[in-house]
């Protein structure tokens, strides 16, 4: 006789908060983030939950779910679960997108989504030499590298940073949903093990920052940001350097993240101090296929997921 299968059902709790200081899964997150719901897997073999944000699809009754930004993941006691073996009937969804943590991603045939770059404290480091100099000139220009823990960071140390990430977002013409706002970074920078990396320029003022979290192993480079007033100086390299320090003094790895499309600029930059590269990976599970199959009629197949959101 085959095993039963798993049965997925959404707990209207806000999303359930880790208890072990994981950011992805703290309070603050979440609630900065909008999570209405857990999305909980359940079969004979151990369980699956998962922070979602549910959605109702524009223009009909229905929803479907994603998962925050970021590494969220499913935590629980499965370590391999086919999702094609979910019943997902109880959920009343009609998709669902996750986003998995670094190394773990508990769900079958998961998706190869980006490619992220790690500086191992475990292996050699590296940097390459015009990215040293360059840290090596800002220091002798007067720039000053701070590590503040987030719930410590000033209200003119949090609007130099929010003033740094916008312009950037501006200059990279980031979509609307990236101008996240000062309300969200008040809120994550009081989760515990953040904090905000900031790049002092000669004189003062924050010519560079990031929002830097500990979550499941790893030391996260967030959010980050340059004022245009400093680009022609690279004050970022002098705050990755600092990240790649603090992340080996506290004994974790550091993931810088990936770029925007493969191989541009952005990863580029992240690929002068990584020691690593590592797979991210989503799942995407269609909950309702007659539902998805009626939104996505006549969508031309881009990729994205849930077609009828492309």
């Amino acid at each position: 006789m085959s095993a039963p299968p798993a049965q997925a059902t959404l707990i209207d709790d806000r999303g359930e908060a880790a208890a072990d200081e994981q950011f992805f899964r703290s309070r603050q997150f979440l609630d900065a983030e909008g999570v209405t719901h857990t999305l909980r897997i359940e079969s004979a073999a151990g369980e699956l939950h998962a922070p979602l944000v549910v959605r109702e699809i524009d223009g009909t009754s229905a929803r479907d779910a994603t998962s925050p930004y970021g590494y969220p993941g499913l935590s629980g006691t499965l370590e391999r679960l086919d999702p094609e073996s979910i019943d997902w009937s109880a959920t009343g969804l009609v998709s669902v997108f996750i986003r998995h943590a670094l190394d773990r991603s508990p769900l079958a045939g998961a998706t190869e989504r980006n490619i992220v770059q790690i500086a191992d404290p475990e292996l050699p480091p590296k940097s390459r030499p015009s990215d040293r100099r360059q840290v090596r000139r800002n220091l002798e220009a007067g720039y000053v590298v701070e590590l503040v823990p987030g719930s410590e960071a000033s209200s003119e140390q949090r609007a130099g940073f929010l003033a740094a990430y916008e312009q950037t977002m501006g200059r990279t013409g980031a979509a609307p949903h990236y101008f996240f706002g000062a309300g969200y970074f008040d809120r994550i920078l009081t989760a515990p093990r953040t904090w905000l990396a900031l790049a002092l320029a000669p004189g003062g003022g924050i010519a560079a920052a990031s929002i830097a979290a500990v979550s499941d192993g790893y030391l996260h480079y967030y959010l980050s940001g340059s004022s245009d007033a400093h680009l022609r100086d690279s004050p970022m390299k002098s705050v990755v350097a600092g990240l790649v320090e603090h992340a080996g003094e506290l004994g974790l790895r550091l993931n810088l993240g990936g770029g925007i499309v493969a191989g541009d600029a952005l990863e580029q930059f992240k690929r002068g101090f990584a020691n690593r590269r590592l797979a991210w990976t989503t799942s995407e599970m269609i909950c309702d296929p007659e539902r998805y199959a009626e939104l996505a009629a006549g969508r031309e197949n881009s990729g994205y997921f849930p077609a009828y959101r492309a």
